[in-house]
């Protein structure tokens, strides 16, 4: 039987993709501060200018210039290998992982391709701009359909899920995360805690870099697909 492995990508992942991640100097937080377009708070007072923030991204993320990258088809590969012995947590909002082919997957953060009405939670996949004229198609109202995205204040999705795969796997692997954003920070702590062997793949030091048994330095296109064979290797 495969080892079970929970792979948590980040920003540095898809930053090789060509999306800019937020706390760098020209990133996504440039011309706004996070209380203006990542708040419930901010969407309540100017919904406006939440759909401009976003749309902005989707529409750049359905431009054609965004594509996965090496590292992510890699886990692709480790995924068809080892089957529900895989699982991949992301903090990212984009669908790059699902481009490149990957099935078992969470989206703790949300998803840019999704939208939420506030009315009756209800979910759908949307890849127009949205507005405030836009009606739920399942509850009729108008004016509640916000991004379907963790804003700062809100809880990630599916933390019982990801807290309980952490535990129960063999392997965790952290690949261009920043080490800061929490809950995500933390797995790593629950991983070792049960005895997984824990990997982080990153160009920069995390921040917690020192919870991890192993450090590869360097990009995720570059790093993460050696070390998939490796593992589809040993594993066979």
């Amino acid at each position: 039987m495969p080892k079970k492995i929970v792979i948590l990508t980040g920003a540095g992942i898809s930053a090789e993709s060509g999306i800019k991640t937020f706390r760098d100097p020209d990133g996504l937080w440039e011309g706004h501060r996070p209380e203006e377009v990542a708040t419930p708070e901010a969407f309540r007072r100017d919904p406006e200018m939440v759909y401009r923030f976003y749309n902005a991204r989707r529409n750049r993320l359905q431009s054609g210039r965004i594509e996965p990258n090496p590292a992510h088809l890699a886990l692709v590969r480790l995924e068809q290998a080892i089957g529900d012995s895989f699982l991949l947590v992301t903090q990212n909002v984009d669908n790059l992982h699902e481009r490149a082919g990957t099935k078992r997957i969470i989206h703790m953060h949300g998803e840019l391709m999704k939208k939420r009405c506030q009315y009756c939670s209800t979910i759908s996949t949307y890849d127009r701009d949205l507005t405030t004229e836009d009606q739920c198609s399942s509850c009729g109202e108008t004016g509640g359909m916000r991004p379907h995205i963790v804003w700062f204040g809100e809880m990630p999705f599916e933390l019982d899920r990801i807290w309980s795969e952490v535990a129960d796997c063999e392997v965790f692997a952290a690949i261009g995360t920043s080490g800061v954003v929490e809950p995500a920070a933390s797995l790593v702590h629950e991983a070792r805690r049960t005895g997984a062997d824990t990997f982080c793949f990153s160009l920069d030091s995390p921040e917690n870099r020192g919870a991890f048994d192993n450090f590869i330095e360097g990009k995720a296109g570059e790093t993460v697909p050696p070390w998939v064979d490796q593992f589809i290797a040993s594993a066979s």
